[in-house]
């Protein structure tokens, strides 16, 4: 009797810790790092190609040089396949016996990896999509020889800097100034995108922490 009753409770420890229902967690981990991915990598590609279509049709040599956050925005979307993919592999189906060897614990593990691949990659797609929105618009503006502050009387400044380097001692060059903001943009979404590879990260190394019922 003493033997049994630790025997019931050793089997109500198991059906505790694995469930029926713990892959359900496991598979809302995969959906959540494939499609919170895919809304930041779309939310950065909407923001930032619809500037760089705006900026091409005055400027169509310089959409090719601003594709760069289109490009970066896409790439989220495949840290959280990625993710995906390898949680999806790692979820075991329940025997011919129905006796289920996917512990609750594996499947919070899991779900905390698709979390925080999914949810970094959203807050980088929007960081991107900002940056480069703006960042594709300032370019274009300051190719197009455009004041963002006009006044009625002109002066020398930023709205009568020519394209193209002059030569001179001492003038400013418009193409120099385009440089300068193109390389502040890239330096700011190589920072946004790190967001996602933090996420990614932690999310590979969480999705190694498993306990197996019945072993």
């Amino acid at each position: 009797t003493h033997e049994e009753s630790f025997t019931m409770e050793d089997d109500e420890a198991v059906n505790a810790l694995c469930p029926s229902w713990a892959i359900s967690v496991g598979y809302l981990g995969v959906a959540s790092a494939a499609c919170l991915s895919n809304w930041g990598s779309a939310w950065g590609t909407w923001k930032a190609g619809v500037s760089l279509l705006h900026t091409g049709i005055r400027h169509p040599s310089s959409v090719m040089k601003n594709v760069i956050p289109v490009v970066m925005a896409g790439v989220i979307g495949i840290y959280g396949l990625i993710v995906a993919v390898i949680l999806a592999q790692s979820i075991s189906k329940p025997s011919n016996d129905r006796e289920n060897s996917y512990s609750i614990y594996t499947g919070m593990a899991h779900l905390c990896a698709g979390l925080a691949c999914g949810i970094s990659g959203l807050a980088a797609g929007g960081c991107i999509g900002i940056v480069g929105d703006h960042g594709v618009r300032a370019v274009g503006y300051r190719a197009s020889q455009i004041s963002l502050f006009p006044s009625s009387t002109e002066k020398a400044g930023y709205s009568n800097i020519p394209d193209q380097d002059l030569g001179g001692e001492g003038e400013i060059s418009g193409s120099e100034d385009q440089n300068k903001l193109f390389v502040g943009m890239l330096i700011m979404l190589i920072f946004s995108e790190a967001l996602a590879l933090y996420g990614l990260i932690v999310a590979l190394i969480v999705s190694q922490h498993a306990y197996v019922c019945g072993e």
